[in-house]
């Protein structure tokens, strides 16, 4: 559950980066162009989708963090808004890490799924 609602979020955000306007002002000021706006977006849309899929949650959380951890070390050394800046990404990096740690299941899933394969 926890797992699709930090999916759903991320999903959200990857989209409002490749549609909407909010996002484009910050990306002029960190200055790498309006291309890497759309590629944080794809990649965030990607990890979420990734995140849903017990087999895949793990990459999905890293593509995510990926997205996230570079948030943070943008706020704090190329846009120089401070460590409070860096605080809302660092609570959803450890969200992601926390749910894409747990979302990839136990050994007991693991051997439910070889049986029912076999």
């Amino acid at each position: 559950m926890l797992r699709g609602a930090v999916a759903l979020v991320f999903f959200l955000i990857g989209m409002e980066k490749l549609t909407g306007t909010t996002w484009v002002k910050l990306f002029e000021e960190i200055g790498f162009g309006q291309w890497f706006r759309y590629f944080t977006g794809v990649v965030q849309m990607t990890g979420s989708a990734l995140l849903l899929i017990p087999w895949t949650a793990r990459l999905g959380a890293a593509l995510i963090g990926c997205t996230m951890l570079g948030a943070i070390i943008l706020h704090l050394f190329v846009l120089r808004t401070g460590a409070f800046a860096a605080v809302v990404p660092a609570i959803l990096l450890a969200v992601v890490v926390a749910v894409g740690w747990k979302g990839r299941g136990g050994q007991e899933d693991t051997r439910t799924v070889l049986t029912l394969r076999s």
